[in-house]
């Protein structure tokens, strides 16, 4: 991960809709034990009162955030494309969609924005995003996950909305796709990194489970692009290029490959590894660079494994949050804002309660 990613966006994420497995892409390590994920079989005593008034706090914190034109974010991050779409998904992974619980409309609200800057070639981003493709990926996760909500019935039209602006995310993010495999800040097929990978698998996995066609073609290309950036370690480098692992970008890396349809697979073990051997690494303070975006992915990365790797995992990373929430409720990234660290706190917090579906094998 490089300083250009935290100036352009510092790891927002995002989750979306999955309602239908991707088809399994082509495993080209030999088979590793197979693990179960936590989906259907939560570990013991994950959720604790604690945590639960941290759901509560954090939530009405967070809808406060919101601005008038529906949109979250601060600072330099202000109405930020990615930065609204991790928030409503925060809000969704308690439950909370348009027309349904007490925080449906931070989420229309939220989802009005993201469609208001859905343009005709297909990029969700602001006028002024200089590095577009990490909000295209987190926003098209988000339309994903409220398209498979809203169809039919009194949500049929919202739902053509969305379904039109979905339609055109995906296939931008197909066109985009380099050589290798990959994609990068801008939507052009030249460079490629695994930050923004990851953000584009997620978005044609959420895509796909929504109902929509997605290239197979495309998700083989990635999962090659993405095993090109493994180093010997377990690791992941930034690029295919020589380069060191990282625990952020290598938990990305893991995460790349679950949603990509694989399951078993001597990367993923060796990622694992990497991962728990660095776990050290991966309790840093809120004020340095990646930390959230390191969380965010450990946290999936094992709650996908599941068993041990998440029984082990899951309490540390939970108390650890819990002790950083501020007294107004929220989590403060200094880099990116309350918003940004408040929403992407939640949603890993929010794990144990399994409404996000993209989360799921």
């Amino acid at each position: 991960m490089t300083p250009t990613f935290a100036t352009a966006l510092l790891g927002v994420l995002v989750a979306g809709y999955a309602g239908q497995p991707v088809p399994d892409a082509p495993s080209t390590g030999a088979p590793a034990p197979r693990h179960d994920s936590a989906v259907n079989a939560p570990s013991e005593n994950e959720i604790t009162p604690e945590l639960e008034t941290a759901w509560r706090t954090g939530l009405a914190a967070l809808a406060r955030e919101q601005r008038d034109d529906g949109s979250f974010g601060d600072g330099a991050f202000g109405s930020n494309v990615a930065i609204t779409a991790l928030s409503c998904l925060a809000f969704m992974g308690d439950g909370h969609v348009p027309g349904r619980g007490i925080y449906g409309e931070n989420v229309a609200k939220g989802l009005e924005f993201i469609l208001s800057n859905s343009q005709e070639n297909g990029l969700v981003a602001t006028p002024s995003a200089n590095v577009p493709m990490y909000g295209h990926g987190f926003a098209t996760v988000f339309l994903g996950e409220i398209y498979g909500m809203t169809r039919g019935g009194p949500d049929a039209a919202l739902s053509q909305r969305v379904h039109t602006a979905l339609v055109k995310a995906v296939r931008l993010l197909e066109t985009t796709q380099n050589p290798d495999g990959g994609w990068r800040y801008n939507p052009v097929p030249f460079e490629a990194d695994v930050s923004v990978t990851i953000c584009a698998v997620m978005g044609l996995r959420a895509a796909r489970n929504a109902g929509l066609e997605v290239s197979k073609d495309v998700i083989d290309k990635a999962v090659d692009y993405v095993r090109s950036c493994q180093n010997d370690d377990g690791g992941f480098r930034y690029m295919k290029q020589v380069g060191a692992s990282a625990w952020p970008r290598s938990a990305a890396g893991v995460a790349t490959l679950y949603y990509a349809g694989i399951y078993e697979d001597r990367a993923i073990e060796s990622g694992l590894d990497y991962l728990e051997i660095n776990s050290a690494n991966a309790s840093m303070s809120m004020g340095q660079m990646h930390y959230f975006y390191g969380q965010y992915y450990g946290v999936q990365a094992m709650f996908l494994a599941g068993g041990k790797h998440w029984s082990t995992w899951w309490p540390k990373v939970r108390e650890e949050l819990l002790r950083k929430q501020g007294t107004d409720g929220l989590w403060d990234d200094p880099s990116v804002g309350k918003p940004y660290g408040t929403a992407m706190a939640l949603i890993i917090l929010q794990m144990p309660k399994r409404y996000l579906p993209i989360f799921q094998k």
